[in-house]
């Protein structure tokens, strides 16, 4: 069939198909003429303030006491977090393509799309099928296995040691009968750490080159909730860690393993971080960009933590980091970049909607907190050395600062 325009779209879709689409719901006892859609939170209320009212004519939609209305595309490319195609940096017009042909049900032949429905419908992740070696400590032959996998990052023993507990060599037999093997940081959920794991981040061995070819998450996997969770063997007791999880005192986020592993390497170093309390503290990866469930996960598993966001330096990780901070202050809320990448745009619908602009060029992320009105406490922004992308490059760069 032809490429649908966007007359197409206002003409076929429904706005309130949009709606419930982007986690609205109909409103039955409103009493008001026209049809009205509220957002109803984890405790089963209706959140106050965030509700959209339906145009006279069907076609549009407002939120009150603003009268600015929406139609279905200028709605999507207004709250494009809403929508489980959204991808940070995608383009506002693809992600109106992919929601509005899905709720007409029109084939999409898209590579993402591909991805994601068969990530939803592979089997559960299942350890038992893979081939299992672990990094043990006082065990020269079991260690030198893990040696190509970080040599080129810079991670030395004494750091590989510190976190033998949360790192594997996994090897899988295709239905080839070939087999790989990737080093696997194994994801666990907050609330159970460490008891069952959900999948694996994985890193495949350096080529020639160095470059790792590989990076991703095991088929199955929990992405939307499972973590790499690690807390530092020598701290460990006969009972189990010193410290239940909800007792600890620091959790440090980074994007992935590598970083976490470097970042603690870094700071044990560093004469002027010995005020750190690595016993206390959990250090975890996303594997990648951060869901909400595993946002919302940690921060209720550890409610008295400061938390320390070590995400990469660059746009999409100056984003998570913001995004935390609201999640972690209890915002509804939804955030995106302006089309020139320019600028980020925060929609506050906690109480009512507020819309907020922050440069990324001058980027603050206490100035942002504090005009956003969160309590910084808790929280600390801690990214690397602005010469570097991550904790992991600054790491293994020759000019180590």
């Amino acid at each position: 069939m032809a490429d649908l325009t966007y007359d197409d779209f206002k003409s076929r879709v429904s706005i309130q198909d949009v709606l419930a689409d982007a986690g609205y719901r109909l409103n039955r006892r409103d009493g008001m003429r026209y049809p009205s859609y509220v957002r109803i939170g984890s405790d089963g209320h209706r959140v106050r303030g965030d509700k959209f009212i339906v145009t006279a004519n069907g076609l549009c939609c407002f939120q009150p006491p603003e009268r600015k209305n929406y139609n279905v595309i200028s709605f999507i490319k207004e709250h494009p977090d809403l929508f489980a195609e959204y991808r940070p940096e995608m383009s506002k017009d693809r992600l109106v393509n992919l929601v509005c042909n899905r709720l007409l049900n029109n084939p999409m032949p898209d590579r993402m799309e591909t991805t994601e429905r068969s990530r939803r419908d592979s089997a559960a992740f299942d350890i038992d099928k893979y081939d299992i070696k672990g990094f043990r400590n006082g065990d020269w032959e079991s260690q030198k296995q893990f040696y190509p996998y970080f040599k080129n990052r810079g991670i030395n023993l004494d750091t590989q040691r510190a976190f033998s507990d949360h790192f594997y060599l996994a090897t899988k037999k295709r239905s080839d009968g070939k087999s790989y093997t990737n080093l696997s940081f194994p994801l666990t959920l907050a609330s159970y750490p460490g008891k069952e794991i959900v999948g694996f981040e994985e890193r495949s061995r350096p080529n020639a080159e160095g470059k790792t070819a590989y990076k991703g998450m095991a088929s199955g996997s929990n992405a939307a909730e499972g973590l790499w969770i690690a807390r530092l063997e020598e701290h460990r007791s006969d009972m189990g860690y010193t410290k239940p999880i909800s007792a600890v005192e620091d959790v440090y986020w980074f994007e992935s393993a590598f970083d976490a592993m470097a970042f603690y390497q870094i700071a044990k170093a560093d004469r002027r971080a010995g005020y750190r309390d690595f016993g206390n503290a959990v250090y975890v990866s996303t594997g990648g960009s951060p869901s909400n469930g595993q946002f919302s996960s940690m921060i209720r598993a550890t409610p008295n933590a400061i938390h320390h966001l070590c995400f990469d330096r660059d746009r999409a990780g100056q984003i998570f980091a913001v995004n935390f901070a609201m999640q972690h202050a209890g915002r509804v809320f939804t955030s995106y970049q302006t089309q020139d990448k320019k600028s980020l745009i925060v929609n506050d619908m906690t109480n009512g909607l507020k819309r907020h602009v922050f440069p990324l060029e001058s980027f603050d992320f206490n100035d942002i907190c504090d005009k956003l009105g969160i309590d910084r406490r808790n929280l600390g922004y801690e990214p690397c050395n602005s010469r570097y992308k991550d904790w992991n490059d600054q790491l293994s760069s020759p000019e180590k600062s």
